[in-house]
């Protein structure tokens, strides 16, 4: 079980990647998602081994079994988590499931992400047909959502206001060539403030929804790991300390700036 400790240095460096990301800094977007797929994978992986290890009696999977019955998809590996969850009775302290639409989303990003779309700009320049734009989809899909959810309306007027009046101040002396994160062309000040102003607004909230995902493997692997060692081996870590940072409350995920120097 020494791949457990992969995980975790791919959360801290994700999580912060991914409340920096903006239309100006595309490439965090894409080294959040690899970081984010790759280790939501590893710990939906290692939940289904643990389950695998406590159903027969102390024996880990084989490689075959591990590619046949696992796989890559995270998807695929949630709904057989949620499945050992119900199965065994664990009771999370937090969230129990993470069938909200928001929460789905994320998911389905990152598992798109993992198959196939982290390629994107290879395909690109290979000619090869482009299955979605991740950035896009994260955008659009994720982004939109926390601002109209979270997002109060004077903080909405404030943000259209300041881009309003920087655009105002920088009249003629400033010259903007930027595209956002859905692709249309930011051409003046005013719509590159308005971006970023929304990009500041969600940031906190992109990093809560993507915790709270994390916490939910944490949670579990919390519960498999005592189950397994009743088994009276020495074959299981303690996941509750390596995995101990990410079983904290919402507020607590919410506040919290930097996690990579963790």
């Amino acid at each position: 079980m020494y791949i457990y400790m992969c995980p975790v240095r791919l959360y801290h460096s994700s999580i912060t990647q991914i409340r920096k990301a903006n239309y100006a800094t595309k490439g965090i977007y894409y080294q959040a998602f690899i970081c984010l797929s790759t280790g939501l994978e590893r710990i939906g992986k290692i939940c289904l081994i643990l389950d695998y290890y406590i159903n027969s009696n102390g024996e880990f999977p084989d490689l075959s079994y591990v590619k046949k019955n696992i796989g890559h998809d995270i998807k695929l590996i949630y709904e057989q988590s949620i499945a050992i969850a119900e199965k065994r009775s664990i009771d999370f302290n937090f969230m129990k499931d993470l069938n909200g639409e928001i929460h789905q989303d994320i998911l389905k990003i990152l598992s798109d992400f993992a198959k196939g779309d982290r390629y994107s700009n290879i395909n690109i320049i290979v000619g090869c047909e482009q299955k979605s734009d991740s950035i896009k989809r994260w955008y659009e899909n994720i982004d939109k959502f926390l601002y109209e959810m979270h997002v109060t309306e004077k903080k909405k007027r404030r943000i259209l206001q300041n881009a309003e009046i920087i655009d105002q101040i920088t009249n003629g002396i400033a010259l903007v060539r930027h595209i956002s994160e859905d692709g249309s062309i930011l051409g003046n000040v005013a719509s590159a403030s308005f971006q970023t102003g929304m990009y500041e607004a969600v940031a906190p909230y992109r990093q809560l929804y993507v915790l709270q995902v994390v916490r939910f493997w944490v949670e579990l692997i919390r519960a498999l790991q005592y189950e397994a060692m009743k088994l009276g081996k020495e074959d299981i870590p303690f996941f509750s300390e390596i995995f101990g940072l990410f079983y904290n409350s919402d507020q607590y995920f919410r506040s919290r700036k930097t996690w990579d120097n963790w």
